[in-house]
């Protein structure tokens, strides 16, 4: 028991050793964690300790001491709303269509980048692809005003020529969505692509090889050796996804959306804007915001389960 103890106390300090090494060998990366790190508690987690704003009749001048407790005063009002409902519905749609075309075009995106042999080329395809991620939402919505214009827009242009009637893309309700959706695939792809394109990295070249021996063809590799590999990445991805599907996109909308389309574009985040903003309604979009981050953390903890039952890398 003692000769156990010992060895146990050894293994103990030895990893912690380790670790102490392990921070100094590579501690100019631990340093550049540092800003993301403050960032992230400064955006994420020092807020939390003024979600008691949603159980009071908050005013700014009283502060959360002097402010008025309601209780769930705020959370009946919002359940008992039909707006609600409304935007809800809005943006579990959108984001779902997000979900279901934006990820596996993703997935296609990396797996053909990485089927291009000539490096040159591959690198200046990867480059393309991921530029618009680093494009301002205000640029992107321009530039989609500018493509979908009703009088002067590419697309209208070449309907017209084609002797078409030129379509109002971003005022019609049936079409926005659509629109939405297809902005967002195309500025997001090629970022998102990149995680797969690092997994792939990875895969030893032996095993593509000894595929080609075997007379497997490119399709073949991708399915048996390239998609395998990036699995686990897969499976990451979606969770982080899932976890933020009440989560549509506040800049995208706000810069894209327009009165005409409200009914099919409002979400709970540009409601928040308007309520506690603009209407400055502080308790009020903090019960919202309260309510979707409840709902992401359950989505969370469900899917993580999930992908443990069916034996997919989790994120705990």
């Amino acid at each position: 028991m003692a000769t156990e103890s010992l060895t146990q106390t050894t293994v103990k300090k030895t990893r912690g050793g380790g670790l102490f090494k392990r921070i100094v060998k590579h501690r100019w990366y631990y340093l550049m964690l540092i800003p993301g790190l403050i960032w992230v508690f400064l955006f994420h987690y020092l807020p939390i300790s003024n979600l008691a704003i949603a159980f009071q009749d908050f005013k700014i001048f009283k502060g959360i001491g002097g402010s008025e407790w309601v209780g769930f005063a705020h959370f009946k009002t919002l359940f008992a709303s039909r707006v609600f409902y409304k935007l809800l519905g809005n943006t579990v749609i959108l984001s779902f269509a997000n979900l279901f075309i934006g990820f596996p075009f993703a997935i296609i995106l990396a797996l053909m980048i990485n089927e291009v042999s000539h490096s040159f080329i591959k690198r200046s395809v990867q480059t393309i692809v991921y530029l618009p991620h680093f494009m301002s939402w205000v640029v992107v919505a321009a530039i989609a005003n500018t493509v979908f214009s009703l009088s002067y827009g590419a697309i209208n242009n070449v309907i017209r020529a084609l002797g078409g009637e030129a379509v109002f893309f971003l005022g019609r309700t049936d079409l926005f969505r659509q629109v939405l959706v297809g902005v967002n695939v195309w500025k997001e792809s090629g970022w998102n692509a990149v995680l797969y394109l690092a997994a792939l990295a990875g895969v030893p070249v032996e095993l593509y090889e000894a595929a080609s021996v075997d007379g497997a063809s490119r399709f073949q590799k991708m399915i048996h050796i390239s998609i395998p590999a990036i699995l686990p990445t897969i499976s990451i991805t979606l969770l982080l996804r899932i976890g933020r599907i009440l989560n549509m996109g506040f800049e995208q909308v706000l810069a894209m959306y327009n009165p005409a389309v409200y009914d099919v574009a409002d979400i709970l985040d540009t409601y928040v804007y308007r309520v506690g903003l603009v209407e400055q309604n502080y308790s009020f979009s903090t019960a919202v915001g309260l309510f979707k981050s409840v709902v992401s953390f359950i989505l969370v903890l469900g899917s993580n389960r999930l992908a443990r039952a069916l034996g997919q890398e989790s994120l705990f």
